[in-house]
């Protein structure tokens, strides 16, 4: 009787001690990029003039703005604090959508990962938590409100397709992502063709994806000290898929969204199409096609790409 109810609590997913056992639920899509911005004004400029997003309040912070995309992804956008005026760092977190905030919490919990004693509530109804994965980076998990933000679409892009920032040691993020997570790998590669500076990985359940930013250096964690604010800007930055990059560029010249900094049109390491923008503070804002226009360096695409 003893073995029967051991292994029925087990089947239940209850362990012997009475500990639930919850399963990960479903995670499949960006939520957002958290940055700092040193003047609000002119971040508001870039994100709702030049990139079409639509401000709005953060029912999470409310020191907070938010720019959206879609109404269930976004760019958070905190005031720098003020002690941090001669830091170069402006990347705060990342967050990524899951089914259920508290089995997320839970799920994490079993895992030995520090979490939160319960899930937040936003003023909005959504419900959210943040870890820190291995590296100190702050993610958050969020599940969307029932009833999300009503937007304006951009005409820009209308999809968050990625997330990328700066990590030094990859087996210990692998640890966090790939294992616990079960973040799919997706593709690599860097300057050099048998590099690996950039490693991507698509969210479980999602064709959404982080890209590793890998970075050279003594340090565990952050921003490496001999690297320039500049070049974290362009480390730490968020993706926006298009359909057709000359399309974007147009749009954007018409618009009078092109008076800062910017890169050409150009083809990617990876075969796709890309431009990149960067917000006051240096934060990269990548447009780039869903689907390759060539074979990639490095490595081959290992699942299907992003779709509008």
């Amino acid at each position: 009787m003893l073995v029967l109810t051991l292994s029925a609590l087990l089947l239940n997913g209850v362990t012997a001690q009475g500990r639930e056992n919850p399963q990960r639920p479903s995670l499949a899509s960006v939520s957002h990029l958290s940055v700092y911005s040193s003047d609000l004004k002119k971040t508001e400029q870039f994100y709702v003039h030049d990139l079409g997003a639509t401000k709005g309040t953060d029912p999470q912070d409310s020191a907070g703005v938010r720019y959206y995309f879609s109404p269930v992804q976004f760019v958070e956008v905190l005031p720098l604090p003020a002690d941090d005026q001669d830091q170069k760092n402006r990347f705060r977190g990342v967050g990524y959508n899951v089914a259920n905030a508290e089995e997320m919490r839970r799920y994490l919990d079993t895992h030995s990962i520090v979490v939160p004693a319960a899930v937040t509530k936003g003023s909005d109804g959504s419900e959210f938590f943040a870890v820190n994965d291995p590296e100190g980076n702050r993610i958050e998990f969020v599940q969307p409100p029932p009833h999300p933000i009503a937007i304006q679409p951009s005409p820009i892009s209308q999809h968050i397709m990625h997330v990328g920032y700066i990590v030094h040691d990859v087996a210990a993020e692998n640890d966090f992502y790939l294992t616990l997570l079960g973040f799919r790998p997706y593709w690599h590669g860097g300057m050099k063709d048998d590099s690996a500076d950039w490693i991507s990985m698509q969210l479980p359940d999602g064709r959404d994806w982080v890209e590793f930013m890998t970075a050279q250096g003594p340090e565990k964690t952050g921003i490496p000290t001999a690297m320039s604010q500049e070049t974290a800007g362009v480390l730490d930055h968020f993706a926006l898929g298009v359909d057709n990059i000359e399309h974007s560029y147009n749009l954007l010249f018409e618009r009078d969204g092109l008076n800062g900094r910017h890169s050409p049109v150009q083809l990617g390491r990876d075969g796709k199409w890309q431009l990149n923008l960067y917000d006051p503070d240096g934060t990269r804002a990548e447009l780039m096609e869903f689907h390759p226009a060539e074979k990639p360096c490095c490595s081959p695409f290992l699942l299907p790409s992003p779709t509008r």
